[in-house]
């Protein structure tokens, strides 16, 4: 009786070694950009604009924690308070 591996074609398959066509690496479609380039950023068509000063932006943050009763708000704001106090070496462990 002959061996079953000698009559099998599965032995025979080979890999066929890609020669042609494009390597897109996006699962055979093409690849596109999206979004903003980086020439875009920090540009705008506004004529006025007002930037919130750092010492403003930590008072809203203690009128949010004060006042919020969300867990995640309030931990959103202490964080910000604390970065913010840590950065003018205000922040005491």
């Amino acid at each position: 009786m002959m061996n079953s591996n000698h009559n099998s074609n599965l032995s025979k398959i080979k890999p066929k070694l890609r020669t042609q066509g494009r390597v897109s690496g996006n699962f055979g479609r093409n690849k596109v950009q999206s979004g903003s380039t980086l020439k875009e950023i920090g540009l705008t068509s506004k004529d006025h604009i007002t930037i919130t000063k750092p010492s403003d932006y930590i008072q809203r943050m203690y009128q949010v924690l004060d006042t919020t009763q969300d867990p995640k708000i309030q931990r959103f704001a202490y964080n910000e308070i604390r970065k913010y106090l840590i950065q003018t070496n205000q922040w005491s462990s």
